[in-house]
């Protein structure tokens, strides 16, 4: 298996001039000899490799020897038969231990290794990404591909999160496995770990009606108790009665904020926002309507 990314690299011929190794054979260099790496321009074109700063030629292709034109692929893209095992690691912090789950990765012998230090709380982690992208195209290859983790949290911090990698996964018919945990073994989206994939959705849909529930629960509670639902007011009397009179003198929203001043909260003497006034002398006006009618 040590040899798929070269075999990633090798579907597509090299671009480097200096070299126009034809797909199927390795790079080779201006004299004449098998490259100890791939030209960068070619593995740049394989997208699960693009974050490499470099990938070797394999031994079996005799970096070094005298270069020679190996049969080209059957197909466009050569085929995978055995398992392809993708590994990843994941801690929220720097100060956080990651070696940890590194070694138990390694000892469950995974051929590649994606490892970041960033929270679940980050919309985008890019070595997760590289890792789907990798999987997806060791199993567009005819690979049978299994990312593996060593516990769910690694994957994300809730059902939501959960259920997305789940999709993606079942989409391009990649196994997942957790190393240590409740869920600890092997599930295949397409068979009985299908179930799996099931209870994160139904976690997910759980999730999110225990968190509307939650957030109309605590609006309701809020208001008897006569609290203003939103942010901390940092309008008044006065600063209305200041912005009505400004509003008379023809100045823009813009204006009259930069002459406005919040006089109590966390934002006290600071400006409020042109939208703040708006809404202010918005609130007013349409209240004023409603006593004259």
């Amino acid at each position: 298996m040590d040899t798929a990314p070269h075999l990633l690299v090798e579907a597509h011929p090299c671009p480097m001039s200096t070299c126009r190794a034809p797909a199927g054979s390795p790079c080779r260099t201006s004299a004449g000899k098998v490259a100890v790496s791939y030209h960068t321009a070619r593995f740049q074109a394989v997208p699960s490799l693009r974050s490499e700063l470099r990938v070797a030629t394999p031994a079996v292709r005799h970096p070094g020897a005298t270069w020679r034109e190996l049969p080209a692929p059957t197909s466009a893209r050569p085929a995978l038969d055995a398992e392809i095992r993708i590994g990843y690691a994941r801690v929220s912090t720097t100060q956080q231990e990651i070696q940890s789950q590194i070694d138990a990765l390694n000892a469950a012998n995974v051929h590649r290794l994606f490892q970041e230090r960033i929270s679940t709380r980050v919309r985008e982690r890019p070595e997760m990404k590289a890792a789907l992208d990798a999987a997806r195209e060791y199993r567009a290859l005819g690979a049978k591909v299994t990312l593996v983790v060593h516990e769910m949290k690694r994957l994300g911090r809730g059902a939501l999160e959960l259920l997305k990698v789940a999709e993606e996964l079942r989409d391009a018919g990649i196994e997942l496995e957790f190393l240590t945990g409740p869920l600890q073994g092997r599930h295949d989206p397409a068979g009985y770990g299908a179930a799996l994939f099931a209870f994160f959705a139904a976690m997910a849909e759980a999730e999110r009606d225990y968190i509307r529930d939650k957030t109309l629960e605590g609006h309701e509670t809020a208001r008897t108790k006569g609290k203003t639902i939103g942010g901390m007011k940092v309008t008044d009397g006065d600063m209305l009665a200041m912005a009505l009179h400004l509003r008379e003198t023809g100045l823009s929203l813009r204006e009259m904020a930069s002459r406005l001043v919040i006089t109590k909260g966390a934002k006290k003497g600071r400006h409020p926002s042109p939208a703040t006034v708006m809404r202010m002398l918005r609130e007013h006006d349409e209240q004023t309507t409603a006593v004259s009618t």
